[in-house]
């Protein structure tokens, strides 16, 4: 039987564990067969930033060097990247490769994206990127493979197989991107739009051990135990979020895929090998997100939009300042729409100028920025 999704167990990421987990998690659903002798094969890695492997917020390396293996078993050329925020350039992704432990699968034969090129991508079935700045390590690629993360995300709710796409886009392009696409929905429809210009041939997600809370970078390791493929990015994120116990509308990558016919509802009538049931975590704790007032519509008349304006302005959550914050003003240099001022080596948020997009939360190096809902937000929720 051919199966549309494998979950496989993997406790740990030791060495000999880790490779026979991915193997198990391949084979179901066709493995690596697409994959021919000198074919140039691109990893699109999870490495959003600097971070050591134990922050379980980029892909861990011994599943990295695992698949490294069994492309080069199957003589394809194998090459590793990514485009994390800030600078795209060999000074910037070598300490990311050296701090994320990604140098490790050079050993196996791996070569670590040197290319900082871009390129202009036409998409003309997108729907918000037709024409895109586009990393052109990719664009020479025989097949991608998208390997990411499973982890939570204040913007998109979790970031796993579609969001990992962001990615694709040169590091410094990205606040364009955020600032015009403000608004949830669209940003998840350019997210859809780049993993579907994309096309890997394999996507393969690292729940061994996700991150919740504070994600998609400062959050806490939440250990789950489990890998999960697809040949279908969409596919891997439904299952995600039924593992974390976030309805598809909660998503809004998710929601737009399934609107624009990409995905189903539900994994209900997907082969899938494998259980989702050992791995659940309902108590999973994730960002507060924006998706519920994003997709708010109260009619197309006046009074329905001004009571769309005003629902958003008193229920989209904002980013906030938590203790820990050390005046490095790295949130203000990251905000797409200049809304962040330091006064006296502390932060200070322009409400009227925020778009939502939670750069600064996800970039703050000690955690201390945080999405937070409003009051009124919290006391309909209670």
């Amino acid at each position: 039987m051919s199966y549309a999704l494998s979950v496989v167990p993997c406790a740990s990421y030791e060495d000999r564990e880790a490779e026979a987990a991915l193997r198990a998690a391949l084979e179901p659903i066709g493995g690596l067969d697409f994959v021919r002798p000198g074919m140039r094969v691109a990893v699109k890695l999870n490495l959003v930033a600097a971070m050591r492997p134990e922050t379980a917020a980029t892909v861990h390396p011994a599943l990295i060097c695992a698949l490294t293996r069994l492309l080069r078993e199957r003589g394809a050329e194998v090459v590793l990247g990514d485009s994390p925020g800030g600078l795209y350039n060999a000074a910037a992704l070598h300490r990311v490769y050296e701090v994320c432990g990604v140098k490790a699968a050079e050993e196996y034969g791996a070569e670590l994206n040197q290319d900082f090129s871009q390129v202009e991508a036409d998409f003309p079935a997108g729907r918000q990127a037709r024409r895109f700045p586009y990393t052109g390590w990719l664009q020479k690629a025989d097949a991608i493979i998208d390997f990411c993360k499973l982890k939570s995300h204040g913007m998109m709710g979790i970031t796993c197989a579609v969001k990992n796409f962001f990615g694709s886009i040169p590091g410094m392009n990205k606040p364009e991107f955020h600032y015009r696409f403000p608004r949830p929905e669209d940003f998840a429809d350019l997210l859809v739009d780049l993993y579907e210009h994309a096309a890997p041939r394999l996507c393969i997600c690292d729940a061994v051990v996700a991150m919740e809370g504070n994600g998609p970078t400062q959050g806490t390791p939440r250990p789950m135990g489990c890998l999960l493929a697809s040949r279908n990015g969409h596919l891997l994120d439904l299952a995600a979020a039924e593992l974390v116990g976030m309805s598809p509308e909660r998503i809004p990558t998710l929601k737009a895929a399934i609107g624009r016919g990409l995905c189903p509802p539900s994994l209900a009538g997907v082969p899938v090998s494998g259980s989702l049931e050992p791995f659940r975590a309902p108590d999973f704790k994730t960002v507060p997100a924006q998706e519920s007032v994003a997709f708010l519509r109260f009619g197309s008349g006046l009074l329905g939009k001004a009571v769309d304006r005003l629902a958003r302005r008193l229920l989209t959550p904002y980013p906030g300042l938590e203790e820990g914050c050390i005046g490095c003003g790295k949130c203000a240099a990251t905000c797409p729409a200049k809304a962040i001022t330091m006064k006296n080596q502390r932060p200070r948020i322009g409400r009227k100028r925020c778009i939502h997009c939670f750069c600064c939360q996800e970039f703050c190096p000690k955690g201390a920025m945080q999405a937070q809902r409003t009051r009124i937000a919290r006391i309909l929720g209670r």
